[in-house]
C-alpha cells in the first residue's frame, strides 16, 4: 500500500515555531518518525510539503491513481481552504486528517475544518504519534 503524506504551511518550521505548542522536534524528525512508522506497518510513504495552497492541490490531484491513501496535515489551510476540500473530494482517495496540536482546544477559528468534510478520520492533538495512528487507520481501512 502506498500512502502520500502531505504537510501544509509552516510545518517545515517545526522545531523553530511555537515550541510551546509544537515542541522541539524538527520537520526532519517528523519525516523520520513517519518513515519508521510506515515501515513497521509495511507501508510505502512519500512526502509532500508546501506553504502554497495551489501546490498542495496539485499534489492531491497528482495522487489520483498513484496512491492508495493520503495523510494530510493542512495546517493553516484546514480552516480556510474549500479548494483543498474540493480536491480531496474530486480524487476520492481515502484521507486521514492529522493535526499535531489539538485544534479543538485552541483559538475558536481553528475548531472549523473544511478538510474533515472529506476525511474518513481526523486525529488531533496526538503530536507526531497522530501520523502513526493515521497510517494504521488507513491500512486497516484499505484492507477492508
Amino acid at each position: 500500500m502506498k500512502i502520500l503524506v502531505i504537510n501544509g504551511p509552516n510545518l517545515n518550521l517545526l522545531g523553530i515555531r511555537e515550541k510551546n505548542i509544537y515542541g522541539e522536534n524538527t520537520y526532519e524528525d517528523l519525516l523520520l518518525f513517519v518513515r519508521k512508522s510506515a515501515a513497521e506497518l509495511g507501508l510505502e510513504v512519500d512526502f509532500f510539503q508546501s506553504n502554497h495552497e495551489g501546490a498542495i492541490i496539485d499534489a492531491i490531484q497528482e495522487a489520483y491513481g498513484k496512491y492508495d491513501g493520503i495523510v494530510i496535515n493542512p495546517a493553516g489551510y484546514t480552516h480556510t481552504s474549500v479548494a483543498i476540500l474540493d480536491a480531496l473530494k474530486a480524487v476520492n482517495i481515502p484521507t486521514v486528517e492529522v493535526h499535531i496540536s489539538d485544534i479543538y482546544q485552541r483559538e475558536e477559528f481553528r475548531k472549523n475544518s473544511y478538510v474533515s468534510l472529506a476525511a474518513i478520520k481526523t486525529i488531533s492533538g496526538h503530536g507526531f504519534k497522530g501520523y502513526a495512528e493515521a497510517l494504521a487507520f488507513l491500512k486497516a481501512h484499505l484492507k477492508n
